[in-house]
């Protein structure tokens, strides 16, 4: 049964490539990947050869055009995976590339989103400040325009691929207080006065996450993405695109817990029978289930609502509480998954041992649980 009844066989079968391309270079690795700390660069151009990284992309640059159901299959599949850090680096292009590809010039597109969407290159979003992450309108790195340049100083932080990215999309001030003085900045990895550290995690063990800094680094002005000033809303879009992938990737890493948990369920023998066969756990599976599926239905409800009117208030309000429900969805069901394996669920290598250390960047992550909340009510009028 497909999850929408507007997902069509162009869907399914990108689902089809979706699953095969997890079974053969994810799935195998994950665990390993992540006591490592990293994954194999080479893994961008696998990427790329499958068809996976131009997803939503124009054609001339080397993109597949797709809608949003397209991203919330691929977010999804992913995610069976089982590692949240995968997903955040492969991917990270998918918050930084689209601001370039929508209000970029036709010159800086040109000179960036190939080699992105080819694997050659990684992208990353920098938003978030020591200062504060969701207030995008009270960000404090600045960019003094110098002549044929602008000058930037500031810092950013918890930026995914922040240490091995070519090219980051950069929230600055170029004007005024407030979100009219917000602009956008593409700024290569060897600018000089560009320096970055390496931040460690809870989960997320082989996305690098780092702080970057900026030191009077020097960014020629053609690398403004859009119109000095402009770059507020341009974020904002970007957001609602975050939130829905990661609602639908908190959507399969749930499912990857209820699977761990019923194969375990069926294998461990207790008191004389397998655990499945106990009423209490056999009610833990269906509250996952249960869960599951409502948060699948909200997600490509949402999917659905946005594609026909992007900017309705309600579909936002509806986007800010299905990233809620989604996380928490993830949240319970990797609980109840690690409470059902017992002391195999506690050892690290297991899927859902792994996903009980990456829920709370879900819930944090993209807008934390409480301004999706606020957010809501705001669209709502309320």
């Amino acid at each position: 049964m497909k999850a929408h009844p507007a997902l069509t066989e162009e869907h399914e079968a990108f689902r089809f490539t979706m699953q095969r391309f997890v079974a053969r270079e994810i799935a195998p690795h994950a665990g390993e990947w992540d006591e490592a700390g990293e994954f194999p660069r080479e893994m961008y151009r696998k990427a790329a050869a499958a068809g996976l990284l131009g997803i939503g992309f124009p054609e001339e640059y080397g993109g597949t055009p797709a809608d949003l159901l397209m991203h919330v299959v691929l977010s999804e599949e992913i995610a069976l995976g089982g590692s949240g850090g995968v997903h955040a680096s492969l991917f990270s292009h998918s918050i930084g590339a689209p601001p370039v590809a929508n209000a970029g010039s036709e010159e800086l597109k040109r000179r960036v989103l190939p080699a992105i969407l080819a694997g050659e290159k990684i992208s990353a979003l920098a938003i978030t400040e020591p200062s504060g992450g969701s207030d995008v309108a009270r960000l404090r790195t600045t960019a003094k325009r110098l002549g044929g340049e602008y000058a930037v100083n500031g810092e950013k932080t918890f930026i995914t691929s922040g240490m091995r990215a070519d090219y980051y999309t950069v929230a600055v001030r170029t004007g005024g207080p407030g979100a009219a003085g917000v602009s956008l900045l593409l700024i290569e990895r060897d600018r000089p006065g560009f320096t970055r550290h390496e931040l460690k995690k809870m989960g997320w063990w082989c996305s690098d996450t780092a702080t970057l800094r900026f030191d009077d680094c020097r960014v020629p002005a053609e690398n403004l993405i859009g119109e000095e000033n402009t770059g507020f809303r341009t974020i904002m879009q970007n957001f609602n695109a975050e939130r829905l992938g990661m609602s639908a990737a908190a959507v399969g890493f749930a499912q990857v817990c209820l699977d761990d948990a019923l194969e375990w369920a069926k294998q461990r023998q207790t008191f004389g029978k397998a655990l499945v066969e106990h009423q209490v756990i056999r009610h833990k599976l269906v509250d996952m289930q249960m869960r599951i599926h409502a948060a699948r239905a909200m997600v490509y409800d949402t999917a659905w609502k946005l594609t026909q009117a992007p900017r309705d208030a309600e579909a936002i309000a509806q986007l800010c509480m299905t990233k809620n429900f989604a996380t928490r969805t993830m949240q319970f069901c990797a609980d109840e998954a690690v409470q059902t394996l017992g002391g195999a669920g506690f050892i690290r290598g297991t899927r859902a041992e792994r996903v009980y250390r990456e829920v709370k960047v879900m819930t944090i992550g993209g807008g934390a649980e409480e301004i999706m909340k606020d957010l809501a009510a705001r669209q709502l009028g309320w």
